[in-house]
């Protein structure tokens, strides 16, 4: 029986494009890697068109992957979310700093996508892995182990931490975007899956 999940919230603007791609795609593999029950993958948005289900757009490239987008309502970010969560990651760095001031406290486990999935090529394999770990001690180490990465070589330009919006934008902007978040899906399952 799991007693407490590893959580992860997953941030962009609307929450209904790239936050809840990555929120579906995330829980379906760390579900297959842990079990159900084990890791809590959420999404919210900094300006969230709340109570919305996930543009269609996104949801089809989604489902595309055999991913299921079925019951998905947008919802805004918030201290209550913030704070239980072991590790966040946000579309884009401006979002990290929308994300601080609502939850000073999770700076060290903030982070965007694409640069927690670049950081975790940085720490070595055997690092990543301590059997014996419930979810919630893995997941909490990882975030601690990637974050020492920061600094230690230049960060990645915006272009390449970030996760392109494409709300109200033609396909192939939804097309960039799903590109984007599942080119990140394997260092992230590699990081925070079952060791």
């Amino acid at each position: 029986m799991v007693t407490s999940p590893a959580r992860v919230l997953v941030v962009c603007t609307g929450n209904v494009c790239r936050s809840p791609f990555l929120e579906r795609a995330l829980q379906h593999e760390l579900d297959r890697s842990w079990g159900p029950g084990h890791v809590e993958v959420r999404s919210a948005g900094t300006g969230a068109l709340s109570g919305r289900p996930m543009e269609d757009q996104a949801r089809t490239r989604l489902e595309a992957l055999g991913y299921a987008a079925d019951g998905f309502v947008a919802r805004q970010v918030s201290t209550d979310l913030l704070a239980p969560a072991d590790l966040v990651l946000t579309a884009t760095r401006a979002h990290r700093g929308r994300v601080l001031p609502l939850h000073p406290a999770a700076t060290r486990r903030v982070f965007t996508i694409r640069e927690f999935a670049d950081l975790v090529g940085d720490v070595p394999e055997g690092e990543l892995e301590r059997p014996g770990e419930t979810a919630v001690e893995h997941v909490r180490r990882v975030v601690r182990l990637v974050g020492e990465q920061r600094g230690v070589r230049p960060p990645l330009p915006d272009d390449l931490a970030d996760v392109i919006d494409p709300y109200r934008r033609p396909d192939e902007v939804f097309d960039a975007m799903a590109r984007q978040v599942t080119e990140a899906l394997p260092a992230l399952v590699r990081a925070l899956g079952h060791p």
